[in-house]
């Protein structure tokens, strides 16, 4: 019993190895799931490899628009302050304009349109006879909350697992949207990104003075569920089947009525070859172009004529292609963007690709470096101590800190990259300075003939690491807690190896060269 109370910290040391051990390596941990959000699995082990040791795809970039704030709405709704802004705006609709009420008397308008500057919102504004404070580029924090949840959202519907999206603040105060989607191209993410996804249904139908008129009778919000793309049957396109909402089904069965797309025995759409000589249609359009046109069956408008299709509000929206309808089911799940990510030959976004194979020669270079820092630190101690008993358990005691962090990295599923790597050879330096420190003053003032001495000296120089451990991770911590892309995994695993140190392997350590040099 008085062997395990000595060395109780030696024994938890063991213990918190082997379970470390175990999230690395036991195929029951769920590091190799490749849903999880986070990246490529490392094979033999439980561990994720982020995109710089997996290969893939990121894009970094600030969203398009430019915001008002401190806006006086004089009462007006945000819809008809919507309008009103946008008519003052040349290349600018309705739908690039956001009304955000901060208050019941104001709040933001932004214009999430590219060639929009400051000062020609501020003009837009002054022209629709609404005040302001100010006008900047760039949208608000709510539409870059909003636009991450879009993109997260596509991504998972588009099926690229792993995907991860978030935002970022450089230490300037520029915010960006960092998007990473592993083993993907390029072009795939960056046209999956920067498409708006507004999708609605449109009637074509003509007036009682034989012009066409074209109004909107569905967008995403009226729709209940959205299907998986179909390819169609045999002479049929491919489709996306959806169900109305309830409350929505029976306002748009009278619209069908009304405008002749339900008519007795059906309609048949000619909008592609003659626009101007068409029987009523159904327009699917997506960020502002026609992509389908298509008319009704006999059966179902009987249905609506009726009022019998309300009851079962169920139709199918057709495109000309299955990747057609892929986009269509993506945007109608997912959502429309609110502003576009800047990402242009002109933007102040950029985008990268890293091929696998170079993903796969980033992580051989991060393994033959974290030897070659090993052995290098062997070789330091060993030269500077010339003692087995003092030099081995240094070693093996700050790579047992690396060990530790690597299991909860595969624990939790979090992704390596390159930052978080040399997290790891930090942890390693900075423990086996500890180790020295604690080493250096055990042994400096000669011999250690009781335990009582040994543990005076082992206090002080415990003193002088929690002191360095603290100061660490204050000057870390602004970095961890921050959005700062990379330095973010390298603070993060800095700190907790500090903690592990403090905590666990620094006084395993003082409990094993106790029991060596007091024999």
């Amino acid at each position: 019993m008085g062997t395990i109370r000595d060395n109780w910290r030696v024994i938890l040391l063991a213990l918190v190895l082997c379970a470390s051990l175990f999230a690395l390596f036991s195929p029951t941990v769920g590091g190799n799931d490749t849903d999880t959000p986070g990246l490529a699995s490392a094979g033999v082990t439980n561990l994720q490899y982020g995109l710089q040791l997996s290969g893939g795809t990121r894009i970094r970039a600030p969203l398009v628009g430019v915001t008002a704030e401190g806006v006086e709405f004089g009462g007006t709704e945000p819809p008809q302050i919507e309008r009103d802004v946008a008519a003052s705006l040349e290349n600018a609709t309705v739908a690039d304009v956001i009304v955000r009420e901060e208050s019941q008397t104001g709040g933001t308008v932004e214009v999430t349109t590219d060639g929009v500057t400051p000062a020609q919102l501020g003009t837009a504004l002054d022209a629709a006879g609404y005040s302001y404070e100010t006008t900047r580029g760039g949208v608000t924090e709510a539409t870059r909350s909003q636009t991450v949840d879009v993109l997260s959202n596509k991504i998972n519907e588009a099926g690229l697992s792993g995907g991860t999206v978030q935002q970022i603040t450089t230490p300037t105060g520029e915010n960006f949207v960092l998007v990473e989607v592993p083993d993907e191209n390029r072009q795939e993410v960056v046209d999956l990104v920067n498409e708006r996804g507004s999708v609605r249904v449109d009637a074509y139908y003509a007036t009682d003075d034989g012009a066409y008129e074209q109004t909107t009778v569905l967008e995403r919000d009226d729709f209940q569920s959205i299907g998986t793309a179909e390819q169609g049957g045999e002479g049929q396109q491919p489709r996306v089947p959806v169900v109305v909402r309830e409350d929505v089904a029976p306002t748009f069965q009278e619209e069908m009525i009304r405008t002749g797309v339900a008519q007795s025995g059906g309609s048949q759409c000619r909008y592609g070859m003659s626009p101007n000589n068409t029987d009523p249609c159904l327009l699917l359009v997506v960020d502002g172009e026609v992509v389908n046109s298509f008319g009704m069956s006999p059966g179902l408008a009987g249905g609506m004529q009726s009022g019998d299709w309300a009851q079962d509000p169920r139709f199918v929206l057709q495109t000309q292609n299955f990747s057609g309808a892929q986009d269509v089911a993506i945007n109608l799940r997912a959502g429309a963007l609110p502003a576009a990510l800047d990402i242009g030959p002109d933007g102040a976004g950029t985008s990268s690709y890293i091929a696998p194979g170079q993903g796969q020669r980033f992580r051989t270079d991060s393994l033959i470096t974290g030897v070659i820092a090993v052995f290098a630190v062997a070789g330091v101690v060993f030269l500077r101590y010339g003692e087995v008993e003092v030099a081995v358990p240094m070693i093996v005691t700050a790579l047992s800190e690396v060990v530790i962090l690597l299991g909860f990295a595969a624990g939790i599923g979090y992704p390596l990259d390159l930052s978080v790597i040399a997290g790891f050879i930090a942890v390693i330096g900075t423990g086996v300075d500890d180790l020295i420190i604690i080493a250096d003053e055990v042994m400096a003032q000669g011999d250690v003939n009781s335990r009582r001495v040994f543990q005076s000296r082992f206090r002080k120089a415990f003193w002088v690491i929690g002191a360095a451990a603290a100061t660490t991770i204050i000057a870390m911590s602004p970095l961890a807690v921050l959005s700062l892309g990379d330095l973010q995994g390298f603070a993060i695993f800095t700190i907790l190896g500090v903690i592990v140190g403090v905590l666990l392997t620094r006084p395993a350590y003082g409990d094993i060269l106790r029991a060596l040099l007091t024999r």
